[in-house]
Parts: C-alpha cells; sequence; structure tokens
C-alpha cells in the first residue's frame, strides 16, 4: 500500500508539473511563419545519398556552417562527420553544432571537449531544468537544419546516425524525406538556426555577415516554424481545404480530436484519405497508440497502409497534388503540442508531383490495413493499446 501511495504521488506531481508548464508556457509557444519564398529545392529519399551530398557541400564550406539536430549518435557514421567538421574548424570555417539535450544524450563529454578543443561551437538545447521539470523535458526540440554560407540550407526527418542509412539491422532500410535549399528561403532557415543558438546559449550574434544577397529559384515554398502551438490550426486548414485527396506520411499517428475530426469530415465531403505509417516500431506503445485512430479511418473508408521493407521516418502530407509538406513535425500529439519543429510548405505541382512518386514506391512495398485484422487482435495487443491511449500526449 505505501508503495502504490508513493507511486500515485509521484504520478500526481508528474501531471500537476504538465499542466502549470504548459499554462506557464502558452505565451512563449508562439509560432513562427515566414514568407513565401522563391528557392531551387533538392528531394532526397535515401540517407546514402543524401548524406553524400550533404558532407561534399561542407567540404566546399568557406565562412561558416550552423548545424541543428535532433539526434546524433556517436557511431561509424558520425565519425567521419566529426572528423569533418574539425577539418574544416582548422581551415578557418567558424562551425556551430546546436543538439537537442534528450536526442543526443548519449554523447560522450570527451567527444564533446575534442569538438570544442578544434574550435567548434558546441551547445545543447533544450536543457531541463526547474521549475515545472517534467513538462521542460518534455519539450524537445526537433527540428533538423543545416546552412551552409548562407547560400545552402538543409531540412527534412534525417538525424545522423547509423540507421539513418540502413545499417542498423533492427530497422533495415531507412525511409526518409530532405531538401536541399538554394536560395530565398535559406535566409529563413538561417534566422530560425540563430533563434535557436540564441536562446541555448543565450548569447546574442551580429548577423550581418551570415546572411549573403540570394537568388531567387524556382520553386514556391514556406517555412513554418512551431513551438508547442500553431501547427494543430496549419493541419486542420489544409484539410478542410482538400477536395480530392490527402495523403499523410508519418512514422507516428497520433493526432488531436480536432485534427481527427477534420479528416473524418473530409471524408464525409468525398476526400481520399490514405495515411502511411512503418510497421514497426522504433518506440514503445507508440504503435498501438495509433489503432483506435487507425479503426475510426477505416470505418469512415480511410486507407491505411504500414510500410514493412524496413522503417518508414517520412513527415510528409500531400493535398490535392497542388500542395505538400515536408519537414520535422510527425502526425503526434507531441509534434502538435510540445516540440519545436519546422516545416517546409511546397506550392508547386511538378514538386508535389515528384513526392507523389515516391510515396507510390513506398505504398507498393506497404501492407494495407483492414477492419478485419484490427478486430482480430490479442488481449495482449488490446492491453498495450489501452495503455498506450492513457499515455498518447507524451509519446
Amino acid at each position: 500500500m505505501i508503495v502504490l501511495f508513493i507511486i500515485a504521488i509521484i504520478l500526481a506531481l508528474i501531471y500537476l508539473d504538465g499542466k502549470l508548464g504548459m499554462f506557464a508556457f502558452q505565451h512563449k509557444n508562439k509560432k513562427i511563419v515566414y514568407p513565401r519564398r522563391l528557392s531551387d529545392i533538392s528531394f532526397f529519399i535515401n540517407g546514402t545519398h543524401l548524406f553524400s551530398d550533404y558532407f561534399a557541400e561542407i567540404r566546399q564550406a568557406k565562412h561558416h556552417i550552423h548545424i541543428l539536430f535532433y539526434i546524433i549518435k556517436d557511431d561509424e557514421t558520425s565519425q567521419p562527420f566529426f572528423q569533418l567538421l574539425k577539418q574544416k574548424a582548422k581551415e578557418g570555417v567558424r562551425i556551430r553544432l546546436l543538439v537537442d539535450w534528450v536526442g543526443s544524450f548519449s554523447l560522450p563529454k570527451s567527444l564533446i571537449r575534442s569538438l570544442e578543443a578544434s574550435g567548434i561551437e558546441f551547445a545543447y538545447t533544450r536543457k531541463p531544468r526547474f521549475p515545472f521539470f517534467f513538462y521542460r523535458l518534455n519539450r524537445r526540440n526537433h527540428r533538423k537544419i543545416t546552412v551552409i554560407d548562407g547560400k545552402i540550407g538543409y531540412i527534412g526527418g534525417f538525424n545522423i546516425g547509423k540507421e539513418y542509412v540502413g545499417k542498423d539491422p533492427n530497422f533495415g532500410e531507412w525511409r526518409d524525406y530532405h531538401l536541399k535549399i538554394t536560395g530565398e528561403g535559406v535566409h529563413d532557415l538561417q534566422t530560425q538556426f540563430l533563434r535557436d543558438w540564441e536562446e541555448a546559449t543565450k548569447t546574442a550574434i551580429a548577423k550581418g555577415e551570415y546572411f549573403p544577397p540570394l537568388q531567387a529559384g524556382t520553386i514556391t515554398h514556406q517555412l513554418i516554424a512551431t513551438n508547442g502551438h500553431g501547427l494543430e490550426k496549419h493541419f486542420i486548414d489544409v484539410i478542410g481545404r482538400a477536395k480530392k485527396e490527402i495523403i499523410i506520411g508519418s512514422p507516428y499517428f497520433i493526432p488531436s480530436r480536432s485534427v481527427m475530426n477534420a479528416l473524418l469530415d473530409a471524408l464525409r465531403r468525398g476526400v481520399d484519405v490514405t495515411v502511411l505509417v512503418p510497421l514497426k516500431a522504433d518506440h514503445l506503445f507508440v504503435k498501438e497508440a495509433a489503432y483506435p485512430y487507425f479503426y475510426r479511418l477505416l470505418k469512415a473508408g480511410a486507407r491505411i497502409y504500414r510500410f514493412y521493407q524496413g522503417f518508414y521516418h517520412a513527415k510528409t502530407m500531400v493535398v490535392d497534388a497542388e500542395w505538400c509538406d515536408i519537414g520535422t513535425a510527425n502526425f503526434d500529439k507531441r509534434s502538435l503540442f510540445l516540440n519545436c519543429e519546422i516545416n517546409c510548405y511546397i506550392y508547386d505541382r511538378h514538386f508535389v508531383h515528384k513526392v507523389k512518386k515516391a510515396i507510390k514506391h513506398d505504398l507498393a512495398r506497404s501492407e494495407a490495413l483492414t477492419l478485419d485484422f484490427w478486430k482480430k487482435r490479442t488481449l495482449w495487443d488490446r492491453g498495450k493499446e489501452s495503455i498506450s491511449t492513457l499515455l498518447s500526449a507524451w509519446l
């Protein structure tokens, strides 16, 4: 009884911490909507191809390299990355490396000291502290941004580690979407990186030298940075405007009630809704947490597919072959209400067609989820689903 009482007290304190923290940070959780820009954009779906291009551009850097990742592992894939950054710092290139405290917690202190000894500026973002420790612990910076010389930018779902290039046998092929941007949009990626750096380090940066003149590209796009607020409304607005088709790709599918209702409304309007998620799970309970939503969507006529050839980690939405979203936000409550995310909305039919082609290829390597399968879940699966529902806001 004493143990149960202590557990109940701890859970109550965590709940109170979360609620009070959310209330205290409401006025700070603002979204940043950057203007529509014109850039040239390359689309990557394979980690090996992405990092080959990424490392090549880093090697050509002359002035500065700004990097933000949620996760950087200390393994055989990240070691060449660290060595390359050290080499560029030795050449006189200014390097700022920002990583999330939780996502990259496993980085050894000895490695960080060696980076700093090489002249690389290193910082953690979103270190938890009191008050509201538990709430702060859950407010992660999930963005992935790189800016090279103020002229080349990267944004998307890939982090740095062996699984992201398909070298982890537990996951196999890693399917993700990432963008390389050259043109006007790089200024906005730079602005957002510097915002995050200054928040993490409490150090203001003279910005003039980091914003060289940029030529307009050919693809209209817009960057949206959210901080636990605003993304829900964007998703609802886009879903509400859909006339023919909505495709959602995400490793986690735990929408808010309002977003779920928007999807059901779209189905009632006759819009085709397709959802693509992984068959495997990379975190406890996240797969089961999606099942109640899948059941309602399947009953309403949606199509749900589970990618079985590796792990599907892409974060994307396509609406009516005219608009698509690629970025860092998952289709879950954590991205909607807790994490710092950045998404790129693209308004270009040719580029959207390219994204749809990639999704079609991924759907061909996926299995359809049916109502019959859902009804035949085991008692153990149903139990995990019940627990997942209770924890869904924090998964």
